[in-house]
């Protein structure tokens, strides 16, 4: 495996413009077994998680923790494969048959963890219910209508062209549920009833999620029947959990310990160039932080590389674009670099006094928090800006930034193509949701909303550069980095595989023999 040095070197020369699948190393000696029962045969697993979902419905969140649940639970008419591309999943077949209509024949057989069979009639009730929540409305706005055509085949009718409704179609906010729960008021939020591979045992807030194999998946019962997810906020303690055999997978691995990990024997690490964009969040409503060249002045204090190194332990990309640099559409046209002069600059053209700013930047985890302190320290040596650090549970914080109760936050957001993320974090339509620096720009919107109609992808990816380009321009918030992300695990684990984007599909984990 290459060293860090050399690694982050070829990251930065690359402008991490394409994406990379890095098999990690290890030495294949057993470190813990914390899957093994007593009978010596293995079919549980426990695995640590930094956050904890804050709900088990596919509907009422777009948090990146409430997704790994979702992804055991449910399914959708198509998922991501390795590679971003959307793929059927519970579709047999599909056709374009207009350049508004598109048919799915869906397969037959597909059980619900109720037992009852997935029906067109389920797939109609579900997309039109996740059309009713504000947190996932983004990903089935482009869709006009569903209609039943027999009991497996139904039609979507999109409001005009769209190149992001099968992409859209893998979110789980368009998860396909029964249509008997959604009209008796069924309790998705604790009681999640889908398709997927796992079912639900039991949720001890604040500890743990625990889930059984489904013995009916459709696609056949996954080798790992008893698996609970155990909410470790603290990084060293999750590395030590898994060193002790405690737990068999980190899903979010503390930076500082990578060098640790990945001498331990019986652990593996995986590696990828995450598309996850991290940034200084901004909310453009406040005073001071409305002001285009107060953002700018900001931009230019703060020294991304220092941010990497102490946030990160150098794995990681400093990133300057409003976008992530890895995704089709991506330009650098009109950004910033660190330099203190330019926002001295910038700041002395807002005419905004640095005194009068008030910001507070939340935090919601370790890393976030190093991160923070950079940023403290080069707002206030700079441009005179003093900020304070607070520190929040994710529910909280994600609560709290969605409403537009904040100043600043660090803050990132994951996604598998760049339509999806520039709506997510840009477009007004996701003011309270997930546009958390609210930020309301026309010309913005109809960028992306051409963007989303032009089924030509070279056409698409200009739009998409111009796009990002303005935004560039604009910086309603800070880029800071796109890190190298990691997960590690016991050696004996096999079938881990993760996308960019960081979708692992568990039932395609089991223990070696």
């Amino acid at each position: 495996m290459r060293s860090r040095k050399s690694r982050f070197m070829s990251l930065l020369l690359a402008g991490v413009t394409t994406v990379g699948l890095l098999a990690g190393c290890s030495n294949s000696e057993n470190g813990g077994g914390g899957g093994t029962d007593s009978g010596g045969s293995r079919d549980s697993i426990n695995i640590a998680t930094m956050s904890e979902t804050p709900s088990l419905s596919p509907w009422d969140h777009n948090a990146t923790a409430g997704s790994y649940m979702n992804l055991l639970t449910y399914n959708t008419l198509f998922r991501t494969d390795m590679e971003m591309n959307p793929v059927p999943d519970l579709v047999e077949d599909y056709e374009n048959i207009s350049d508004t209509e598109w048919q799915f024949t869906l397969k037959q057989g597909v059980k619900f963890h109720d037992g009852s069979e997935m029906t067109a009639e389920d797939v109609k009730a579900s997309l039109e219910h996740g059309k009713t929540f504000a947190e996932v409305s983004l990903y089935n706005d482009c869709i006009e209508s569903v209609e039943v055509v027999d009991e497996y085949t139904v039609k979507i009718t999109t409001p005009g062209p769209s190149a992001v409704l099968l992409s859209h179609l893998c979110h789980h906010g368009n998860a396909i549920v029964p249509k008997e729960l959604i009209d008796s008021d069924h309790d998705f939020t604790t009681d999640p009833v889908g398709t997927g591979p796992y079912k639900l045992v039991e949720w001890n807030r604040g500890d743990s999620v625990v889930f059984e194999a489904f013995s009916d998946y459709f696609k056949g019962e996954p080798a790992i029947k008893n698996m609970t997810w155990k909410i470790i906020p603290e990084g060293s303690s999750r590395t030590i959990a898994l060193e002790a055999g405690e737990i068999d997978f980190i899903v979010e691995v503390e930076a500082m310990d990578y060098d640790r990990l990945k001498e331990a024997d019986g652990i593996a690490l995986y590696e990828y160039d995450a598309t996850e964009h991290n940034w200084l969040m901004l909310n453009n409503e406040k005073p001071g932080l409305d002001n285009e060249n107060v953002r700018k002045a900001m931009d230019c204090a703060i020294d991304k590389e220092s941010i990497i190194t102490v946030a990160l332990n150098g794995m990681g990309t400093a990133v300057y674009s409003q976008a992530p640099n890895n995704l089709p559409g991506a330009s650098e046209e009109n950004v910033n670099s660190y330099d203190a002069e330019k926002a001295k600059e910038y700041m002395d053209a807002s005419g905004v006094d640095p005194a009068s700013i008030e910001m507070s930047i939340i935090t919601s985890n370790d890393t976030k928090k190093r991160a923070a302190e950079v940023i403290q320290a080069n707002l206030n040596d700079v441009l005179g800006i003093t900020a304070t650090i607070e520190s929040m549970d994710l529910a909280t914080y994600l609560s709290t930034t969605a409403e537009g109760n904040y100043t600043a936050s660090i803050g990132n957001y994951t996604s598998s193509d760049m339509i999806s993320y520039l709506v997510g974090v840009f477009h007004s339509k996701s003011i309270n949701a997930s546009n958390k620096t609210r930020i309301n720009n026309p010309e913005v919107d109809a960028l992306i909303d051409e963007a989303s109609a032009t089924l030509d992808e070279t056409a698409r990816n200009e739009t998409l550069q111009e796009c990002v380009a303005l935004l560039n321009s604009l910086c309603p918030q800070v880029p800071l980095y796109q890190p190298v992300n990691f997960r590690a695990y016991n050696a004996d684990l096999q079938g881990i595989e993760v996308t960019p984007s960081g979708t692992l599909y568990f039932e395609n984990v089991s223990w070696a023999e």
